[in-house]
């Protein structure tokens, strides 16, 4: 622990880890099925026709699922299914899965996704929900709790992005390596995986394919997934919408090393640092209770991760990397976690959860422990007993002391990194 969780008022923010061979069974049973009891429509807001599906209970809590970059909702389907206490609604964001293929303005950082989760969620006449984001969408969470507090019961990080964008930036507090931001944005996708993914490549005989580029960075290495799952979310990448104004968006020219800058448009763009900062999170006035859950293998977002092109340069995959002192590795991670301790030193509260042998996808890599973890986070984060069988629960066994109020099944707390 952090010290003393009795005397650290409300800022619990130990980090956790939960250990788990990678050939044990799964510790939580999820529902079979392929699907059923997910249903399927598009709402019409005042920004899009937005692709939803759905799942739980309709007397249940609302819990927003938003999926990350080059994905859809159908990557929560395992989720959805465990979870059927809650009201689920996992929704496409424009440009991916089967909503409407709007532009993303990059200059308003992630605000055109949290822009349509708002319409979308007034659309539903929802008052408050809980929010979970997975990677992109942990930018697109954070926006929104920026921005829309009072909608929000709880907040759960996904092995989310740094609240600094993704390249271009070094130390804890993401100063820009360069003026112009060089080194971040949609420039950074190599054309042939872009020709890959125009040519709807469903195989995997290029190891710059979708199908590849999933076995080797959505999860862990040698990851087993069914091959009937696979071709599902596969397919689904291959839904998203491509282009200058769509992914990965539109680049520029620079002097500075590797020689791309942000353009204005598209999804890697908006989490470049030009235009996404999101310092902001530890100010918020309302704050609520945050959980960053992960895995200690991603290759996504990590403090060395594999497709930022800092540690790419310093494993010469990009040439001419100018060096540590110039362009280091990002510290996702390490950026991610300084804002958390702000939020927490005022007046908020967070637990980060580390899940062993687990790579950017808990989801889809760990859904037992992802779905424990989870649902002993929400039920503490819910204002109110939810059903007779909860309120009967609530009297027969106490509500425990603020001291054990974040303890979470079958897990190790350790020091904070």
């Amino acid at each position: 622990m952090h010290g003393d969780v009795a005397v650290m008022r409300v800022e619990i923010h130990s980090e956790v880890r939960m250990s788990c061979a990678a050939s044990s069974p799964d510790p939580v049973a999820l529902p079979a099925g392929g699907g059923r009891g997910i249903r399927s429509r598009v709402v019409v807001t005042r920004r899009l026709r937005q692709h939803v599906y759905e799942s739980g209970s309709a007397d249940g809590e609302p819990l927003l699922l938003l999926h990350g970059n080059v994905a859809s909702a159908r990557f929560f389907e395992e989720l959805m299914l465990a979870l059927p206490e809650y009201h689920v609604v996992a929704p496409d964001l424009r440009g991916y899965g089967a909503s409407e293929a709007k532009p993303v303005d990059a200059t308003r950082g992630v605000r055109d996704f949290a822009d349509d989760v708002h319409a979308l969620i007034k659309a539903l006449g929802l008052h408050q929900v809980h929010l979970l984001g997975w990677s992109l969408g942990g930018n697109v969470s954070m926006q929104y709790v920026i921005e829309h507090a009072e909608r929000v019961l709880s907040l759960t990080l996904l092995a989310s992005g740094s609240p600094y964008g993704y390249g271009g930036t070094s130390g804890v507090d993401g100063q820009a390596n360069y003026a112009d931001y060089a080194g971040s944005g949609a420039g950074l996708v190599s054309p042939v995986i872009r020709a890959r993914l125009q040519a709807r490549d469903f195989g995997a005989a290029s190891v710059f394919s979708p199908r590849a580029i999933f076995r080797r960075l959505y999860v862990r290495p040698w990851h087993y997934m069914p091959r009937v799952r696979e071709d599902a979310l596969v397919e689904q990448i291959l839904l998203m919408a491509l282009g200058d104004h769509h992914y990965p968006g539109d680049s520029l020219p620079s002097r500075n090393w590797p020689f791309v800058t942000p353009g204005a448009f598209g999804p890697n763009n908006a989490v470049a640092p030009k235009y996404l900062n999101q310092r902001a999170l530890a100010d918020v006035r309302r704050k609520v209770p945050i959980l960053w859950l992960r895995g200690d293998q991603d290759r996504v977002v990590s403090d060395a991760a594999l497709t930022d092109p800092g540690t790419a340069g310093k494993l010469r995959l990009i040439p001419r990397w100018p060096g540590t002192a110039v362009f280091p590795p990002q510290p996702m991670l390490a950026q991610l976690r300084a804002v958390l301790r702000q939020y927490a030193a005022h007046g908020g509260e967070y637990r980060e959860v580390v899940l062993a042998n687990c790579g950017h996808s808990p989801h889809l890599e760990r859904p037992g422990e992802c779905v424990a973890v989870l649902r002993s986070f929400l039920r503490r984060a819910s204002p109110a007993p939810r059903t007779l069988v909860d309120q009967i629960a609530a009297v027969v066994r106490p509500a425990p002391a603020p001291r054990s109020q974040w303890e979470l099944p079958a897990l190790r707390a350790v020091n904070d990194a």
